[in-house]
């Protein structure tokens, strides 16, 4: 048996995600989906909270004939020791896929096998493309998976992202 490791921010999971993960499940015997910068949202870059995203991922693979495992994963901050992090934050695997060229070095360096996936649909299949017309309450929802956009009007993502638009320029609700 394969297990593999796939990990993105999913701000928000979209179709080109999907067909990654389809495309790996047609390697593998199981799929652990790492939700990176689980701690970080309600931000423009991570809008998102672990929880909803785990919500859009794993109601988008149920129809899939797949083992899946999405798990969490907090950022560090410390390069050396992320592997190791992911790796105790998740079942074990035996190759990690990535287009990240940081992530692709790190997890090499820890001796894991990496592979890199084609990106699909690049040009619109990109999660700041896609926030940013969220925020325009614009030509999203063909970008993403039906559960996904459910989801989003499930926690109003919408009037969500608007919200933190017109936050102060730090992000922060509480400026000093």
């Amino acid at each position: 048996m394969t297990r593999g490791f796939y990990i993105g921010r999913f701000q928000p999971y979209h179709k080109g995600h999907h067909q990654v993960i389809e495309q790996i499940a047609a390697e593998v015997d199981e799929v652990v989906v790492g939700i990176g910068s689980a701690d970080q949202s309600h931000t423009l870059q991570n809008p998102f909270t672990a929880g909803e995203r785990m919500m859009m991922i794993t109601k988008c693979l149920a129809e899939m004939d797949l083992v899946t495992y999405v798990v969490p994963i907090e950022d560090i901050n410390r390069n050396s020791v992320w592997v190791s992090h992911v790796t105790a934050m998740s079942p074990h695997f035996d190759v990690a896929y990535s287009n990240n060229p940081l992530v692709i070095r790190l997890f090499d360096e820890s001796g894991i096998n990496v592979r890199q996936s084609p990106m699909f649909d690049r040009d619109q299949l990109e999660g700041e493309n896609i926030r940013e017309r969220m925020r325009q309450d614009e030509g999203w929802r063909e970008l993403l998976p039906e559960p996904v956009v459910q989801t989003i009007k499930e926690i109003n993502g919408i009037t969500r992202i608007q919200h933190i638009a017109d936050t102060d320029a730090s992000g922060r609700a509480d400026p000093e």
